[in-house]
């Protein structure tokens, strides 16, 4: 007997196997739970496998008794603070321990955020009202705000001008230069001003721009010319990298412009998504009247922030990673993954037509690399991001630049803590034996090409 000849009491809650699952309209009548997990893992399986994914920086793996925490503790609502008091408490924790890795010279305050795009938009917004509370004060308009950051920055920072009205003054990039210095930063700084962000580890190459040089040209504009520009550092995935791989690189609140920081506990922080963090140098660098106070879930409790009810998995999470590794444990993993990342880099510059962008430059570990400007090969990067998804499995972005390096592409692997070395082996060789595949055959159509998800990730 066949399916269709089965009673309709035995085919109930099975009908999506020749129906399709439900996508326009809720269904009238429920099914059973594993039906309707199965649903669901026959469509997510034609995504691409995580552990593959060379774009995102975003934690794929995390150990069993971390996972059970974040399980254990999902219907946990973050925000009820008078509920859940030592909740509220551990986030204080991280916040403190963060201001201290970043040698905040005293005491300071921040806040948890779903991420490094909530964390800038907070930073941003009290950048902007410390930037008008201080023209109040000097009597002068208010009505013209601009943000100084390089072409190298998250979307996020032009979404935050555009959301909040204010000018986005945006130093290109150029075809031989990722990153910006002063020289560049100084043109577009007026007395309107709210402040610099500066990038630590760049989403294109993974370098960090001259936080150094702008400190210092902040200084001077100070000392010159009467304007205090604040420096907000964008440390989204460099946060949880420079001070293990790096720690006498000035780049935190050792840098006295430096006013806050955020960065993303979901990347390098190894916490699964999504967790950010947002850390001022001082109480006083957070606008007051950001603050909100309220009291309905209990008690009187002070608030900053764009969402409001959240799972507290992510923060318990993180506090159990910060005590779980330790500086000793956070400095081995990320030296294991730059390690392996330039034996990744070796492996592609000795066999292959590469270039490898700012290799021995201070770095997230990662490769960035593109075809070398000498080399005479019948395909371009895109065709080898397609070329080894569509023979492997593996997600390899390809991009180009942003303006003005828009002729520039660019290929980039992240190398986590979920590949080994004899993964990234395997990763190398197929690297490899796919520009010998195309070296053959010549570059994918464009109708080929445009199935395969590329991009820089985030």
């Amino acid at each position: 007997m066949n399916e269709r000849s089965m009673p309709r009491t035995r085919l109930t809650g099975h009908n999506w196997l020749i129906e399709g699952a439900p996508q326009d309209k809720m269904p009238e009548v429920g099914t059973e739970a594993l039906v309707a997990k199965r649903i669901i893992e026959q469509d997510i399986v034609l995504d691409g496998i995580p552990e593959r994914n060379l774009a995102t920086f975003v934690t794929t793996w995390m150990e069993p008794e971390a996972q059970e925490i974040v399980a254990e503790n999902l219907h946990r609502n973050f925000i009820d603070h008078a509920e859940y008091p030592e909740t509220a408490e551990i986030e204080q924790r991280c916040i403190r321990m963060l201001a201290d890795l970043y040698n905040a010279p005293g005491e300071t305050t921040g806040a948890r955020t779903q991420g490094s795009s909530e964390a800038i938009m907070l930073g941003a917004l009290s950048l902007k009202w410390k930037w008008r509370e201080r023209r109040n004060a000097a009597g002068q308009p208010v009505d013209n705000p601009n943000l100084v950051f390089g072409g190298d920055v998250h979307v996020v920072w032009e979404k935050f001008c555009r959301y909040f009205d204010v000018e986005p003054r945006i130093v290109p990039l150029q075809p031989d230069k990722y990153t910006i210095g002063p020289e560049d930063v100084e043109p577009h700084i007026d007395e309107n001003t709210i402040g610099v962000a500066a990038v630590l580890g760049t989403t294109f190459t993974g370098h960090a721009d001259d936080v150094v040089g702008i400190n210092d040209l902040l200084l001077g504009l100070k000392s010159d010319r009467g304007l205090d520009v604040p420096l907000h550092i964008d440390a989204a995935s460099g946060g949880f990298v420079w001070p293990f791989l790096y720690p006498d690189s000035k780049w935190d609140f050792r840098l006295e412009q430096v006013r806050s920081i955020n960065v993303s506990g979901h990347k390098f922080g190894l916490v699964y998504p999504g967790i950010g963090w947002l850390v001022f140098r001082e109480k006083s660098d957070l606008a007051e009247d950001l603050v909100f106070y309220e009291n309905y879930l209990g008690k009187t409790d002070a608030t900053f922030t764009l969402n409001f009810s959240t799972g507290s998995s992510m923060v318990l999470a993180q506090y159990y990673n910060l005590i779980r590794f330790g500086r000793d444990g956070y400095s081995f993993v990320m030296n294991v993954m730059k390690e392996n990342s330039e034996f990744l880099a070796s492996r592609l510059e000795a066999a292959g037509p590469f270039q490898i962008v700012g290799e021995d430059e201070e770095q997230l570990p990662l490769v960035a690399f593109r075809i070398a400007d000498d080399a005479d090969v019948p395909y371009d990067e895109f065709d080898i991001a397609w070329q080894v998804s569509a023979e492997r499995g593996w997600m390899l972005p390809a991009y180009t630049m942003p303006p003005k390096a828009e002729a520039v592409k660019m290929l980039r692997a992240l190398v986590k803590l979920n590949l080994s070395r004899e993964l990234v082996a395997t990763l190398a060789d197929d690297i490899i034996e796919a520009c010998e595949t195309l070296e053959k055959k010549g570059g994918a159509s464009k109708h080929e090409r445009k199935q395969v998800k590329t991009g820089v990730g985030y």
